[in-house]
């Protein structure tokens, strides 16, 4: 790729994750190498499994098996700056052609992570292509980056007690 664009997907709909994710598959099938790190996330998820699957995928989570509600922890916030200064590792290294940053607009939003660290970080992305994704995308993300995809929940049957399932949600 001879640039790297900042793409976005924020809001409270589904599909922030499976966006990044459907992104890596295409450009994993295009022959690029894909870091795909996960703030806030400690959990068995089904895409973890992925790198058996694609040599040229490497994904790493920073966060717990909890999920933060309220105020995070200093273990939560030791987590998500240790997954920044990876993250930075990641893209000053010029190694990967596509790195996600998953869940780190979350992360800002709880006061894991500012944004002008986040920003200082993404700006060292070479020729790289940045996803960040999350609910709460700052109004300074939105304005760096290339493209923005909000998405919007109409209907999720979540509401209707449908509890995550395994291949769809995790």
């Amino acid at each position: 790729m001879e640039k790297g664009y900042i793409q976005v997907y924020t809001g409270n709909g589904k599909g922030k994750t499976t966006a990044a994710l459907g992104l890596t598959l295409r450009s994993l099938c295009a022959g690029n190498k894909v870091f795909f790190g996960q703030f806030m996330k400690g959990q068995d998820y089904s895409e973890l499994r992925a790198p058996e699957f694609f040599e040229n995928l490497t994904m790493r989570q920073f966060g717990d098996l909890h999920f933060v509600h309220g105020k995070p922890s200093d273990e939560d916030v030791a987590h998500a700056k240790d997954g920044l200064a990876r993250m930075e590792e990641v893209l000053v290294s010029g190694g990967f052609d596509v790195v996600v940053f998953d869940e780190v607009n979350t992360a800002m939003f709880f006061e894991m992570l500012t944004c002008e660290e986040v920003l200082a970080v993404v700006e060292k992305r070479g020729e790289a292509e940045v996803i960040l994704t999350g609910r709460y995308a700052p109004e300074a993300i939105i304005e760096a980056a290339d493209l923005v995809t909000e998405m919007r929940e109409i209907k999720h049957y979540y509401n209707a007690g449908v509890q995550s399932r395994v291949g769809i949600e995790n």
